[in-house]
């Protein structure tokens, strides 16, 4: 199988770097349980980018508290790094998100977010994240990313 970037991905590769739940999350599109994650809480700033492919995802600044139990965005940082598909599984209809540039399944988007903030709320799994703190941003190369924190 190939990510968006033509590259091969090597599943035994990314088995041994991924813990268990974050490789059936991004690989196999599971769900982490939720209030019982990594992320749903976190209030740092920061952002965060795909654990497979280090792609910038989201800002901490267009996180916020949707009572879901689950990291929930009102927008993508870069709408061309998202893909949205439509996901009949479970018995629903939803709009499952995933990043294009690895192919993770990161998590869906609904129409019941802020509505001062475009009505979206993207409900990604913990485990399809890394977190970079504001103060690591420029030693883990993300220092771009600086100025969304500057008031």
């Amino acid at each position: 199988m190939e990510n968006g970037n033509t590259k091969p991905v090597d599943k035994q590769a990314l088995k041994e770097r991924l813990t268990p739940l974050q490789y059936e999350v991004t690989q196999h599109s599971a769900t982490e349980p939720p209030f019982r994650n990594e992320y749903w809480d976190n209030d740092r700033d920061g952002i965060y980018v795909d654990i497979v492919s280090g792609k910038p995802l989201f800002s901490s600044r267009d996180k916020y508290d949707a009572g879901c139990g689950w990291p929930s965005f009102t927008r993508p940082l870069h709408d061309d790094e998202i893909e949205e598909r439509t996901d009949f599984s479970h018995g629903m209809v939803r709009t499952e998100v995933r990043s294009r540039s690895a192919d993770s399944h990161l998590g869906h988007v609904f129409e019941d977010g802020p509505v001062e903030a475009g009505g979206l709320r993207y409900c990604i799994n913990s485990a399809a994240l890394r977190f970079i703190p504001k103060e690591d941003l420029d030693k883990e190369g993300y220092g771009e990313y600086l100025k969304l924190f500057e008031d």
